[in-house]
């Protein structure tokens, strides 16, 4: 059950301190200094990208209508989710490199399970932050060419304006634990613990988050991009228990420079204790070469945190890119 008078307490609250927004709870924002440490610690030398194997999802399965709670992982932290008439995408990324340029930054490892002209009619769209692995330009310009004012962006604070100077028609854009109703469905903009940027001169302009949604039988959280923090627990206490999360497992290493913003497989155990998830699943994983862990080990570090904390394997399920899953099945 929802805390309503609570929820609008915290809805009142600014997370901004006259210049920049900042985390609810307190982080240590690395800046060049630590991540110039960072590089030459590591020589600039990234682990080898591993192949994982791609399941090309079948276009015709996915237009057919989803009576249960349906999920598609594209790769990195877009999925596609499917209920009731709804498709949602999550932080659409489908280009080649997360990065500003075409011709360097972060490059895929995996392809995107599907392309966007592959996509059944998509209803809405969850953005978390505004991170190049997070909000593609590319993605955002296809999409609504392909299906325009048809699409409800759904953006935090500072990113709707964004959206907007690209030609985005409809955009629901909220601070922290404000919430918009669209039809049946009730959309919370929850915190996370990181921080927003796309240039030098633009960090923590915008605000980040997850996104929480309750249909009368169904509820999701997407988490976004996170550090660990108390946030989760709060979360759940306010909206009550959730019946799938998709929550990141992958780029966090080194934890000395990481730990502040993105979780390790621990840690997203634990956040999925705190929301009282029915069903997670995984994400930010295996598609983009961000940090230094090896792109395969985030799966075994968290089979390995379950066990340790007597979570049953199947209450935390790690897709493969581009496998689809129903809610029954999971």
């Amino acid at each position: 059950m929802t805390d309503w008078a609570r929820l609008e307490q915290l809805a009142a609250e600014r997370p901004h301190d006259g210049r920049r927004f900042i985390n609810r709870y307190p982080t240590p924002h690395h800046g060049l200094r630590e991540f110039l440490r960072w590089q030459r610690q590591t020589g600039g030398r990234f682990p080898r990208r591993l192949p994982f194997p791609l399941r090309r999802p079948d276009p015709a399965e996915l237009a057919a209508p989803a009576p249960q709670p349906r999920f598609t992982w594209i790769g990195h932290a877009t999925y596609l989710i499917q209920y009731q008439g709804w498709n949602l995408l999550t932080d659409p990324v489908f280009a080649e490199r997360c990065s500003p340029l075409s011709f360097a930054g972060p490059k895929r490892a995996v392809a995107p399970a599907l392309e966007i002209d592959q996509l059944p009619p998509i209803h809405a769209v969850l953005v978390s932050h505004n991170h190049y692995d997070h909000l593609d330009r590319a993605a955002v310009d296809a999409l609504n060419r392909r299906f325009g004012d048809q699409v409800l962006w759904f953006a935090p604070t500072g990113v709707g304006a964004w959206l907007r100077r690209r030609g985005i028609g409809r955009v629901v854009e909220l601070s922290w634990w404000q919430h918009h109703r669209e039809g049946e469905v009730d959309a919370f903009c929850v915190p996370s613990q990181h921080f927003s940027g796309r240039g030098a001169r633009d960090r923590n302009r915008t605000l980040w988050c997850g996104w929480r949604l309750n249909w009368p039988d169904f509820s999701l959280m997407f988490a976004g991009d996170t550090g660990y923090a108390p946030v989760f627990e709060e979360i759940g206490d306010v909206l009550g228990p959730v019946d799938a999360a998709l929550l990141p497992i992958g780029a966090y290493a080194p934890r000395w420079f990481m730990a502040p913003v993105h979780i390790n497989p621990d840690e997203a155990v634990r956040i999925h204790l705190d929301l009282r998830a029915r069903q997670s699943l995984a994400m930010h994983w295996g598609t983009f070469v961000l940090t230094d862990e090896p792109l395969d080990e985030p799966p075994k570090a968290l089979a390995a945190a379950l066990a340790r904390h007597g979570v049953a394997a199947d209450a935390f399920r790690v897709p493969g890119h581009g496998d689809t899953l129903t809610l029954e099945s999971l």
